[in-house]
């Protein structure tokens, strides 16, 4: 039956029932006497449906505290319509809200910076990562211009004119980054920022890196160039002087060799597939085959001695010895002659510690953060007389950060250099092995 249908004929059967009552009255008590019985039941209808319509004004002020009735006759199917709503309305309310929590921690997982903005840039939301990248503060920054919290000019003229099928690159707080507006909807708008700090970082090394390998191999091959075209221009050179150029040639091949090796060994170490082979290193018999081999570079121009009271370790022995060679390499070329250079193998509290210690020529302190960078020099020239590549250090960190160890250096220039390298109780090797 239509629900029309059912409300008047509910609505006339109420009348029905108060008319018939009080028609029996004014039959049995007189015509007045049913003339007001019909009155005040007709008041009385009134009254309960202007009570039931207070009841759902209120409801309808305030649906959260306010309880809707049982309600009687018609007005039974009206609250049970909207309690049903009410119920539909609060499961719509919970899934938006979960759908916003996903939404909002989603974005909060992003590598990229998230900030949504109205029509007029005033913030509504961002995620951890635009507040870093920004400067911005949610809860401080809500409801207020972006461009007003981003002061920097590039950002608002780029805002300002509105091209946004360009993205920005933009430099803040250190950081560099591309910045990207997306208008959706036709009040919101959304600012993504990539941040290419790293990848810049890495490419400028990557291109100092070829620019610095380039020189440092152009001047052997100048050299050797320069000597063969003095041969073939000149074959009846002397014998003497063919032989010194010859030399020359060969001592300039074994330096890019050098050089060659050292790139080779230093692109494996920073290779992911290349994993650390692990086993016993004899700390001893390494240490003193490269006190041989630093005495033999030396010839006899230091006072070179080893101290040895740790233990052996696990590890990649081939990494292990380059390194320390490494150190102990640096610490004769850069010694003057009679100098002092000392290699120390202990176990501490960390655990076991090597000490490369001269009292050398020693390095400024601004020097010594960029020491390993690949072919960083404190002296160009000194490098060049001590024949080095500029990669020896380098090296050395990235054996060490593959067998979670620390290189400390401590140093004063005149009066020499300490380099320190801390390696964790876990590579200690049982002694059972």
């Amino acid at each position: 039956m239509h629900p029309h249908l059912v409300f008047w004929i509910s609505a006339a059967l109420r009348i029905a029932i108060v008319l018939g009552a009080a028609t029996t009255c004014g039959y049995f008590f007189g015509l007045t006497t049913g003339l007001v019985m019909a009155l005040l039941g007709m008041v009385t209808l009134i009254v309960v449906q202007l009570q039931y319509l207070l009841n759902l004004s209120d409801w309808l002020d305030n649906p959260n505290s306010a309880r809707l009735p049982d309600g009687w006759g018609a007005w039974t199917e009206i609250f049970s319509r909207l309690y049903k709503l009410r119920r539909g309305d609060e499961k719509n309310q919970t899934e938006l809200a979960e759908w916003l929590a996903r939404f909002r921690q989603a974005m909060t997982l992003l590598p990229d910076g998230v900030v949504i903005m109205d029509d007029v840039m005033f913030l509504e939301w961002c995620n951890p990562i635009a507040e870093r990248d920004l400067g911005l503060d949610l809860k401080r920054d809500k409801g207020m211009r972006v461009t007003n919290l981003v002061r920097a000019p590039e950002f608002i003229d780029y805002i300002i004119l509105g091209r946004y099928d360009t993205p920005l690159v933009l430099s803040v707080r250190e950081r560099k980054l591309i910045v990207h507006v997306i208008p959706f909807e036709n009040r919101r708008q959304i600012l993504v920022t990539h941040d290419i700090t790293e990848s810049e970082r890495i490419d400028m090394m990557r291109r100092d890196f070829i620019a610095n390998a380039s020189h440092e191999l152009r001047t052997p091959l100048t050299v050797i160039n320069g000597f063969l075209e003095i041969a073939s221009m000149q074959p009846d050179l002397e014998v003497s002087i063919r032989s010194s150029h010859v030399k020359l040639m060969v001592e300039q091949g074994e330096r890019m060799q050098r050089l060659v090796e050292d790139m080779l060994t230093l692109s494996r170490l920073e290779s992911t597939e290349f994993q650390v082979r692990s086993e016993r290193i004899d700390m001893g018999l390494m240490l003193r085959h490269i006190l041989q081999e630093a005495q033999a570079l030396s010839s006899g121009k230091h006072h070179i001695t080893l101290e040895f009271d740790g233990p052996d370790i696990s590890g990649s022995s081939d990494e292990i010895r380059s390194a320390i060679s490494n150190l102990v390499t640096n610490a004769v070329r850069y010694t003057p002659e009679h100098g002092e250079i000392k290699m120390i193998w202990k176990n501490v509290t960390l655990g076991p510690k090597l000490i490369v210690q001269d009292n050398g020529i020693g390095i400024n302190q601004e020097h010594i953060s960029r020491l390993t960078e690949r072919f960083y020099r404190v002296d160009k020239s000194r490098s060049r007389e001590t024949q080095g590549t500029g990669l020896g250090l380098a090296i050395v960190k990235h054996v060490l950060l593959r067998h979670d160890a620390q290189l400390l250096i401590e140093s004063s220039l005149g009066v020499g250099s300490k380099f320190c390298v801390q390696f964790p109780k876990s590579v200690i090797a049982s002694t059972t092995t």
